[in-house]
């Protein structure tokens, strides 16, 4: 059984809130969640943000693949804290499990967004190397709504 633990820090430009809710509004949480190769349908999400909540997220990609991840959100304190699992920590049996603690600090400019993960059955490496690539992707987004946020905020617009 392999044991993983490590930290992800990374600054977004956009405020605290618009980053909770990319992580707790499904139809924000579907467009980065997942590697590029996937899509991840809105419908095909659930994010019941509350303690003993259940999230779950349907990822698709070609031909018809898909692969369903799913946890349980232990604590939601928004929009500054939410500590979920990946899989069941608790009795993990073969697969994959974790519990992810995500931190996000309001500074200058935008916020800080601190990710631990430690988990079972689970090679760093390779977990850390998939949620640098969502936070790519959460990136992407939060940009594209503060570009459609300004847009949307002009009075001839």
């Amino acid at each position: 059984m392999k044991t993983a633990e490590y930290e992800i820090v990374r600054d977004f430009a956009a405020r605290r809130e618009q980053v909770y809710a990319a992580w707790t509004r499904p139809e924000r949480f579907a467009r980065w969640f997942g590697p590029r190769v996937f899509t991840t349908p809105a419908d095909r999400v659930v994010l019941d943000v509350r303690p003993g909540g259940a999230w779950q997220a349907t990822l698709v990609g070609e031909e018809g693949f898909e692969v369903t991840l799913r946890g349980v959100y232990r604590e939601t304190a928004g929009p500054g804290l939410l500590v979920f699992t990946t899989g069941d920590p608790d009795d993990p049996g073969d697969g994959p499990a974790s519990v992810a603690t995500l931190t996000l600090e309001e500074r200058e400019g935008g916020t800080t967004m601190r990710f631990h993960q430690s988990g079972v059955n689970t090679d760093a490496e390779q977990a850390r190397a998939g949620w640098l690539e969502f936070f790519d992707r959460l990136a992407e987004h939060l940009a594209i709504q503060a570009t459609s946020s300004k847009v949307s905020a002009r009075p001839w617009a």
